[in-house]
């Protein structure tokens, strides 16, 4: 996966159009860059690419979300983060802040493609937090803050925990739970893949709710390919 984004990164910085895939660079500038990837900070809508489409439809992982949410779903939004050198992390938020859909809640899943350590920006969680309504958001005002940044000032999050990966790990995760990312601080990346499921039938409301639809949705039915092996 790591590879296959790298080209496509790569490929991107060259004028060569890659289909449906949408390269977000990273604000703040990275000056250990050597490479296009060095400056992106995420390339959505990875999940009809095929060796990405192989991981979301995963029986082993849709068995897990199917448990939560229902047999029937939908893939909506899938991100690879680089989180490269200096970049910085995403305030307090609840996803579903982002989702305005007819139904809730989501399911995040969070593969780890790197190890998240305190140092590169680990993802830290309010325990509980699922059972919140979605909290008001404000704008991130730092500077060099990602395009769409909010945050949620309203609650108090000292009882958080970080969330400590190794490559490999998997984290699944309600949409209203709270959670943020901290700067990385490391001379690495953090790289994650990020994907997220909702029930099939859900009705996209972002336009209704912001004035403009989100570039990184694209609704995608999942197709079973059989039970899970052990």
């Amino acid at each position: 996966m790591h590879a296959r984004v790298v080209e496509i990164c790569r490929l991107n910085a060259a004028g060569q159009s890659v289909p449906n895939v949408f390269v977000l660079p990273e604000k703040k500038p990275n000056p250990l860059a050597r490479n296009p990837e060095d400056n992106v900070g995420k390339v959505f809508r990875l999940h009809r690419d095929p060796i990405f489409k192989r991981l979301v439809e995963d029986p082993a992982v849709l068995d897990l979300v199917s448990d939560l949410i229902g047999p029937e779903l939908d893939c909506f939004v899938s991100q690879f983060i680089f989180k490269n050198h200096g970049a910085l992390g995403q305030p307090w938020h609840q996803d579903s802040y982002y989702f305005a859909f007819s139904t809730r809640p989501q399911v995040g899943v969070w593969l780890a493609i790197t190890e998240a350590t305190l140092d590169n920006g680990c993802l830290h969680v309010m325990p509980c937090s699922h059972l919140e309504p979605v909290h008001e958001h404000v704008p991130d005002r730092r500077p060099h803050a990602q395009y769409g940044y909010t945050e949620i000032v309203d609650y108090d999050m000292s009882k958080s925990v970080p969330v400590l990966m190794r490559p490999g790990d998997l984290l699944v995760f309600h949409s209203c739970l709270m959670h943020r990312s901290t700067d990385n601080l490391s001379g690495g990346i953090r790289a994650a893949m990020v994907w997220h499921y909702t029930k099939s039938g859900t009705i996209d409301q972002t336009r209704e709710k912001f004035g403009h639809q989100n570039p990184s949705h694209d609704f995608m039915k999942i197709e079973r390919r059989g039970a899970a092996e052990d």
